[in-house]
This record gives C-alpha cells, structure tokens and sequence, in this order.
C-alpha cells in the first residue's frame, strides 16, 4: 500500500465519487448559513441540512465534499492526547433521495481497497444490531464473514437527534496492527486503545421519528456518510496519530524549529506542541471565512484559540510574534485543497499578527497578577479563585476564562464560574447604562470614537444609486474589525458613498453592500463624526473585509418614496405661509417612506376650510408638475433668492438651494423628486397641536394616499355589509336605522316606565310621617337607575311635599336613589346625607345634592335593613 499524502487523499476520494456520478462541491465555509444551531460548521453533513429537510433542492441528488470543520466539545483535551483536535476535514459522498444502502456500502468498500488499497483482512465493519438489511449486503454482498461483522447497539451505531430523521449506521474500523494495540487478550473492535480505528461511518437516514420512540419509514431515504481524512491518512501513512500525518506534521515540525524543542522527548513540551499544531490550523480556516476575533460567538472561540496558542508559546520558550509564520505553513500546506487560504494569505497573517500583538500586551502582567491571586487563594487555604478575579483577569489583561481555568488546573485549582458570570452581567448592565444613544451601536462614545479621525465619507447619492467604493472601516457594536461574516451585525464605513444618512428630518436609505465574496444588508444609515457615514446592518451571505471593493446599491423604491414626502413638505409650508400667513415657520419635521409631518409655528387650531384650502394648493402644485432644481451657493446668495431657511439652524458658507418652479424655494440637504408631478397626490391626515404656538400637521403622498383609500374603501364596504347596504345607499340606510333606534329607544323607554309602576303596584299606603315628614321607602324589583328616577318624580308629585326613598335590586346589583320636595328640605331633610347614611348597609357608597342623590351597592341582601334605617336618619335630620 503507497502512503498517499492528505492532499492526494482528498483528491483520490473527490474523484472517485464523481465517477460515481456524484457532483464534487467545494468546503463550506465554516460559518453556518442560515442555521443558528451551530456556531460553528462542525460535520459534513451540517452545511447540507438544508437539502436533506427539502428546504431547498440540491444541485445534484449525488453531492460529494471535502469540508472543513471544527469542533471545540473537547478543547481543554487537545494537546493533552494525541487524539483530540478542533480542526480536521470531513470526507464524504451524500445521496439525497437517489441510491441507499447498497451502492453506498459497496462504493466504500471499492474505495478502502481498490483506490487506497488497503489490506481487506484488516477492515471490521460494524453495522446497527437490528440492521439485517446491511448485515446482508456486507455478509453476501461483499463476503465479510459473520463473525468479522461486529453488531453494536444505539448508542454507537444509530444515528438521532431528537425527533426527526434518523437511521442506523455502518462504520469501518481498521486493524493497525498490535503495535498500537493495549495488549489485552480481549482487544478487538470497539477497543478504547489505538488499534482498531474506525475510518469509516455510513450513515442510512431512514425513519422519522415522532420523538416519542415511535418510527416510520421514510419515503425518501439519504445517505450521509463521513470520514475524517486526517484519520484515513494516519492509517495510510501507518503514524501513531493525527499529528505525524504529513501536512500536520510539516506544522508540528516548525513549531519545534521556532520553539527550539524536540518532539517527543518531554510529556509536557509535547502537550504544548499539539496544542500549537491543532489550533493555529484552526484559527488560519477561521480567519480565511472572515470570522475575526472578538468577545463574543464564533469570534471568542477564535479568541481563545490564538490566545490558548499564543500562552504555550511562551510555555515553549518562543519570545516576540511566532503565530503568522505558522499561519505561513499551514497555507503551504492545504492551499491545493482550499485555494482561498492563498488569495487571503495577507489578511489572515494580518489578524493573526494583530491579536498576538494585543494578547502579548497584557500577558506577562496579567500572569504576574495571576500568580499573586493564586498565592492568595493557596494562603487562605482555598482551592477556588472568586470569580471577581477571574473576570479582572478577563477584562483588563484579556485573558479568556478558559486560559485562566488551564493555568490554575496546572497547579490542582479551580475558578468560581458563576461568580465570573455575574461579574460579566454586571459590566453588561453598566455599559448599558452609560449609554447616551438608542441606536442598536450603543453610542458614539464606544466604537465610533476609535476610528481614525482622518477617515471620512463623501455622499453621492443625490445624482446615483449605485457607485462602487472602498471600505474604509468595519466594527462591531464593541470593536473595530477587519472582517464581518453571515451572521454578524456590524457597521461599514466607504470612502464615497450613495447611501443617505438620517438628517434634516429625513430617514436613512436602506439598501445592500456586496463585494466579491460577501453580502450586507443595510438598515440604517447614520451620520458620524468627521463627516463619516456609517452603514448599519447585517451580512446576510459571505464576508467583507476592510480593502474590499464595495458596490453600494439603495433601495430605489424606498428612496423614491422618502422623496415624494419630503418634497411634499417644501410644497406644504409654502401652501401654509400662503392661507395662514407669513408669520409660518418650521418648527420641524420628519418624513420616511410612508408618510410624512411637518410642525409649524401658528397659534390657534386650523379651521376644516384652511386645511382644505392648504391640501388643494398642494395638489394643484403637484398637478402643475413643476421642476425641481437644486444648486449649490453661498449663503448670501440664497438669501438674495428668497429661500428660505430652517429658524435657528447653522449653516455653512455653502448652501443646497431646492428650488420648485417659481413656488418654493428652501434651503435643504435632502433628497427629492426632480418634478412635483412625481408626487402623484396629497391627503393631510390630522392637525394637532404639540406645544404652545406649535401645531402639527401629518399627511401621505402617493402610493399612501392611494393605500389609505384602499382602506377606507374596505372600511365603508364592510360597513355597508354590516348594515345590509351597498356604499352607495350606505347614508340613506344609516339614517334610516337611526331614526328606528331613536323609535325603538322611547317606546323601550315608555315599556320600562310601565314595566316599573307595575313592579311597584299601589304604595302610598306605606307612607309614614317622621316628625311632620312625609316619608315614602320601599323596594321595586328589576328597575334600573333610570327607572328608578322617572319613579321617584311621579311618586313625589303624588306625595305633594316630603321624601322618597327607592331600592332596587337588579341583576345583583343594588340601585338607590332618594327625593326630597323644597318643603322637605326646609325642615332639614337632605337626600345626599341620606343616601350616604344607607348605602354601607347594601355594600356601596354614593351621595348627592339636598333635593336628590342616588348609589350604587352589591349586596342586594341588605336593601331590607337600608329600607328599615331610612326613617331612623331622616329623624336624626329634621330639626
């Protein structure tokens, strides 16, 4: 067998499926697209998830990849084993819907043997214990004996993940020989030592599961398959481990060259080596797809990698910068496979330097300051570090919380994780606090204010909407960056630019940012200082790094309609000046795309006439389709035009004059339409007022008016529906129904009168006298407030002088109400105190004036009591 190099490997592997007729795509990269389950892409499998959901269609149904990827699970064990690693590349041949078990088995068979050639006797597959159908092929089909066909259960050989698509796996392992073995009488496959090493895992995705246990067959069924290439490589090569495979190995070799140190001579310097070795393979991959360092997500991991690297060198002994020259090597060694690591080579020897450079900064003090803090915790007789000092570590000499966890773990310690994490939240909420502004960046005061104040952004969006420039700049919500990738959200700084920043009342252009390798959708546009534009948003494909040509595209639609309003505004105050009077003057204003408000200084509310005479000038301005011109000129020359200025604002010694037709003239920086006639149509929504002298008028132009009588016309319909009407006889209907509901309403009225003197029957045979007093208390069943009132009048009138008093129990509420005659009140009956003195005893309050007062109450089980207690406060009130 010939000892193939991991770049012939992969080529061999890609080859041969595309003479199986599969399509051979290159890696993903490494930041997930759409998938915010991963952070980083980890598997073969992960980046093609979307073609085996159906979500989208594969280009091919046979696909094959060589894909990098990288795995963090077990990143505190790299370098301790030679095992373990957090980047290698994922061979593998997929079918989506097209062969399954058959052809994928034999095709791996094919490979291992016939094209890599390794010995059939050595190779042991391994199938699900239930899994006839493979037993099968590989027993009859490929001839492995039965007892060279290991069966192994769930855990190892099915493949799930929740609920979902799932299936039963095949692997391959490969007997290296008893060299590597552990020597035990029992070592076969499935053995924890290095003999049987497993090169191989087909996976056949052929049931859902409902997540309850419960499968069904799939009506499409995949093949996924996997082989680490690294692996296949140490097998083929006949090496102890990942790091002795060639292209590793050069890397292993040039860690050892710069650190002046021999491989495998000492346990601990080892350890440092592999770690070297693995993890600037997996910073170069990562830099490569734009992935910057940073505090938080992918870019932390990248973070804590070069850090993690950058602390063993120095372990190693290696002084000053030491990480670009291996990021030299690891480009020599995988460009054939991944090209994009040769045309980046600049950029990621750049970020490689520049965070080594930050990192060596802080570093010998903060592992000063870390051997302190251990002295302290070892004095106090501790074995934990407070988390307050793990984050010290953390913020001010940037030491991940993982570095600081390795270090201590050397001398048998540890760090208190929730104490680092409040300490965190809480530098999180003071940050929040401190700032000024309510933008998404946090403020001016953070990023923004370490850009280069040299750097500057010219606008050229008044005559284009796409113009291609350079990015100057590029940051997070935190730092400044190189690079932004899928995913992040971030601001982009170009020499020139079309895009319009928020200003004068208008909002910002939105739009997209590409460059050859990356899209960014902009959603914000902000002016900053040292007349810099800052571009807000998202990159929603790729990544864009700063020296990239960039092509500025604003969205035309919107920007149109931001036009139409804001020329709408230049009409409507000249239309205001010209009904109310001269004395007019813009107080403010804002306009977006779809509608626009416009404050003026005017001192009382508009009549219904002088907004129609205002809106119909608008109109008739827009109707004329009048050009609109602007020039540039000094201040004084704008004056002498008759423009018109914003009160109070500052103007430099050049000045935008719009002018439109011969009717208005402003002073303004915005955007607008170049004829009136654009605008199409005006509708004023509302006038109100917003401060003393200041009102406030809010209105649509254009494809809003049109909309806004869209809905209107919905509304009207719907009520015609309602009413049993069509829009055109909706009025005559309405009237009509308001003139039966006003019938309706007194003849109700009248039936509840009568309903109520029956309800009372005959009752002045209760009147009693209380000190000379007429008095009239009862209860009446069912009678509500207004009821009762009508009672009261007529049961006084037939009193002639004195007092009634009515409770009514209706629905389980209590109604009271008392009456006292002009005679009544003069001995000193008074309604008010009456009612106040009896309402309690039915669960409520109430009161009122002399001559009459009424309550309400919720305990109807009293009224008999309050009935019973009236005369007892009438006497109390009689003189």
């Amino acid at each position: 067998m010939k000892a193939y190099g991991v770049n012939e490997l992969r080529k061999m592997f890609l080859e041969f499926f595309e003479s199986k007729g599969h399509l051979a795509m290159k890696s993903f990269s490494l930041v997930p697209h759409n998938d915010n389950s991963l952070l980083l892409i980890n598997s073969g499998m992960a980046p093609l998830k979307p073609y085996f959901t159906g979500q989208e269609i594969p280009p091919r149904k046979r696909v094959t990849t060589c894909q990098k990827c990288i795995r963090t699970g077990d990143i505190e064990n790299v370098g301790k084993t030679a095992r373990h690693g957090t980047f290698f590349e994922m061979l593998g041949n997929f079918s989506f819907g097209d062969y399954f078990k058959h052809e994928a088995i034999a095709w791996t068979w094919e490979f291992l043997t016939e094209v890599v050639g390794l010995d059939a006797d050595r190779l042991y597959p391994s199938i699900y214990e239930n899994d006839e159908e493979a037993f099968e092929i590989w027993n009859k089909e490929i001839g492995i004996s039965a007892d060279r066909i290991f069966r192994f259960g769930k855990e190892d050989n099915f493949w799930e993940h929740g609920s979902g698509p799932c299936g039963p796996c095949s692997e391959v392992y490969y007997d290296r020989g008893e060299k590597y073995g552990c020597g035990e009488p029992d070592c076969t496959v499935g053995c924890e030592c290095d003999r049987y090493m497993e090169v191989w895992n087909n996976v056949f995705t052929q049931f859902d599961n409902d997540g309850k246990g419960n499968y069904t067959e799939l009506e499409q069924k995949n093949i996924d398959t996997g082989m680490g290439l690294e692996r296949l490589a140490a097998v083929v090569q006949d090496v102890d481990s990942i790091f002795d495979v060639d292209t590793v190995r050069a890397l292993r070799d040039k860690v050892c060259e710069i650190a002046g140190v021999t491989y495998k001579e000492n346990d601990d310097t080892d350890v440092s080596i592999r770690l070297i070795t693995d993890h600037i393979r997996s910073a170069t991959f990562m830099i490569s797809d734009g992935i910057m360092p940073t505090n938080e997500g992918r870019g932390y991991v990248l973070r804590r990698i070069i850090r993690r690297a950058a602390r063993h060198g120095r372990l190693l002994g290696v002084e000053g910068t030491f990480l670009a020259e291996l990021g030299r090597t690891v480009i020599e060694g995988s460009r054939d496979g991944y090209p994009e690591l040769e045309d980046k080579r600049d950029f990621i020897l750049n970020v490689l330097t520049q965070e080594e450079n930050k990192f060596n900064k802080t570093i010998d003090q903060g592992l000063s300051i870390l051997a302190d803090m251990e002295e302290a915790v070892v004095k106090a007789g501790k074995t934990e570090l407070s988390g307050a000092d793990v984050f010290k570590l953390y913020d001010t000499y940037g030491f991940p919380i993982d570095l600081t966890k390795e270090i201590l773990e050397e001398k048998g310690l540890s760090v208190d994780d929730a104490g680092f994490k409040a300490a965190m939240e809480e530098q999180k909420d003071k940050a929040r606090k401190a700032r000024k502004t309510t933008n998404y960046m946090g403020a001016d005061v953070t990023v923004y204010e370490s850009i280069d104040p040299g750097i500057t952004s010219k606008f050229v969006g008044y005559d284009t909407l796409v113009h291609d420039s350079r990015i100057t700049v590029l940051t997070t919500d935190t730092e400044l960056v190189d690079a932004l990738t899928e995913g992040q959200v971030g601001t982009i700084i170009v020499d020139e630019t079309p895009f319009y920043a928020t200003m004068g009342g208008q909002t910002a252009d939105q739009g997209v940012i590409t460059t050859a390798e990356g899209e960014f959708q902009v959603t914000d546009t902000v002016k900053l200082l040292g007349g810099k534009v800052g571009h807000i948003g998202t990159v929603t494909k790729g990544m864009l790094k700063v020296g990239d040509t960039a092509t500025l595209k604003v969205d035309a639609t919107l920007r149109n309609d931001i036009g139409k309003n804001h020329s709408a505004t230049h009409l409507l105050q000249k239309a205001l000046r010209t009904v109310l009077g001269t004395h007019v003057e813009q107080a403010g204003s804002y306009v977006d795309g779809e509608r626009l408000r416009f404050d003026f200084s005017h001192f009382s509310a508009m009549t219904a006439e002088e907004l129609q005479k205002v809106e119909d000038i608008v109109n008739e301005k827009i109707a004329e389709a009048l050009p609109v011109k602007t020039e540039v000129m000094t201040i004084e020359e704008a004056k002498n035009t008759g423009a018109m200025a914003l009160f109070g604002e500052k103007y430099g010694e050049s000045v935008r004059v719009v002018k439109m037709g011969e009717f208005s003239t402003e002073l303004c920086g915005g955007t607008h339409v170049a004829n009136t006639g654009v605008i199409t149509t005006f509708k004023i929504l509302s006038e109100s007022g917003v401060a003393a002298g200041v009102r406030r008028i809010e209105a649509l132009t254009g494809n809003g008016v049109f909309h806004y009588y869209k809905e209107l016309e919905k509304t009207v319909e719907e009520a015609a529906k309602t009413v049993k009407a069509t829009p055109a006889t909706l009025v005559e209907k309405l009237e009509h129904l308001n003139a039966e509901v006003k019938t309706l309403i007194s003849e109700n009225e009248s039936l509840k009168s009568k309903a109520a003197k029956e309800a009372l029957g005959d009752v002045m045979d209760k009147v009693t006298e209380v000190k000379g007093v007429k008095l009239l208390a009862t209860e009446v069943d069912g009678v509500d407030m207004n009821g009762l009132r009508d009672l009261g009048d007529q049961l006084k009138n037939k009193l002639g002088e004195g007092v009634v008093v009515l409770a009514s129990n209706t629905d389980g509420k209590v109604n009271l109400i008392a009456m006292a005659t002009d005679g009544a009140m003069a001995t000193g009956a008074h309604a008010g105190n009456l009612i106040k003195g009896i309402a309690a005893l039915v669960g409520g309050g109430g009161g009122g004036r002399p001559n009459m007062a009424q309550a309400g109450g919720k305990n109807p089980a009293g009224i008999g009591e309050a009935i019973a207690e009236v005369s007892k406060v009438l006497a109390a009130q009689i003189k």
